[in-house]
């Protein structure tokens, strides 16, 4: 007699899928908050797309032990549910993007086959649903490499639907590049 299989043996794949955003030389996994229970397929994703780093924006719902071991590292900004983030968490923010990414300006190649295969970091950020926090983090990356407000909303909503709230979307849409400016003076 045939017996059914086993769900505990058959991996099934994520209820929400990761949204891959990449734009100019940045590049982010929004995903909803892994659990222990299915950390394994959130492995998966952030090796295929070479995540370097994860960013929590909510309670822990998993040790970091398993990301570590893996050899991503996890961030912990926590941050009110359907809020903008506070300063803190943007100069963290900010300084992380710059980190991981300032060696690759030169590249802005967004294929997906070439952004897999040359390896080029990417960073996962989370919150509860992967709708609100997570996505403001990404914007705002998106309007600090030169993306207006309002198209860096709509990018992310095309992309990853019932992304930021209206009071977030209020907040974006106000926001204000901190990134100096590449001009230098030069005095011979």
């Amino acid at each position: 007699m045939l017996k059914p299989p086993s769900y505990s043996k058959i991996q099934k794949p994520l209820l929400h899928p990761p949204t891959y955003i990449a734009y100019k030389n940045i590049r982010f996994l929004i995903t909803d908050t892994p659990c222990i229970n299915n950390m394994s397929r959130y492995i998966k994703e952030f090796e295929r797309w070479n995540v370097t780093d994860v960013v929590r924006c909510c309670e822990a719902t998993y040790s970091q032990t398993l990301l570590n071991q893996h050899g991503i590292q996890v961030h912990d900004w926590t941050f009110s549910d359907g809020a903008p983030p506070p300063k803190c968490v943007i100069d963290e923010w900010l300084d992380l993007i710059d980190g991981r990414f300032k060696h690759s300006e030169d590249n802005t190649d967004d294929d997906l086959y070439h952004v897999i295969n040359k390896r080029q970091p990417c960073i996962a950020t989370h919150c509860v649903a992967g709708l609100g926090r997570a996505p403001v983090l990404v914007a705002i990356a998106l309007i600090e490499e030169g993306m207006e407000p309002l198209d860096s909303i709509a990018f992310i909503r095309s992309l990853r639907k019932g992304s930021i709230n209206n009071r977030q979307l209020k907040y974006l849409e106000s926001y204000k590049r901190r990134k100096r400016s590449s001009v230098s003076c030069c005095i011979s």
